[in-house]
């Protein structure tokens, strides 16, 4: 099966529902197969992940890419991504932070937590799109994903 056959599971860890529908219309757009899960929180993420790794569990496969905003309630996506990349069946999973932080300190700290990428959120609806279509054929038509 080639890349454009396969059917791309993405999670969307993001509490802004604006933003979400942002990101996953602009994945929509790319004209790629994608299953989008959308999860509002950091606990929220987590219990999707847990469910998708327990013994027997048939519904739910692990997300191929997670998109995660750094600033979201109830457990950040500092936490989560911690979490995640200490976690012997998660932390292959490739994470891509998607913030409107600029700051250093979070550039930092995500990749030293084990994030793949760090993209800031562009201001422009045009900008958006762009660069989540340059995104998701990076990660999916360019990269071999675990």
């Amino acid at each position: 099966m080639n890349s454009s056959d396969k059917l791309f599971n993405i999670v969307i860890a993001e509490d802004d529902e604006d933003d979400y529908t942002l990101i996953s219309d602009a994945l929509k757009l790319t004209q790629n197969k994608c299953q989008i899960d959308w999860v509002k929180d950091g606990e929220e993420l987590m219990d999707f992940l847990n469910s998708t790794i327990e013994p027997g569990n048939i519904n739910k496969e692990k997300p191929d890419i997670i998109f995660l905003d750094l600033n979201m309630p109830k457990k950040d996506g500092r936490e989560v991504l911690q979490e995640i990349k200490s976690h012997p069946k998660l932390k292959y999973i490739p994470v891509i932070i998607l913030t409107t932080s600029q700051a250093k300190v979070d550039i930092q700290m995500t990749y030293n937590l084990g994030a793949n990428s760090f993209i800031q959120k562009p201001f422009k609806y045009a900008d958006f799109h762009t660069m989540m279509e340059n995104c998701f054929n990076y990660w999916i038509h360019t990269v071999k994903l675990p």
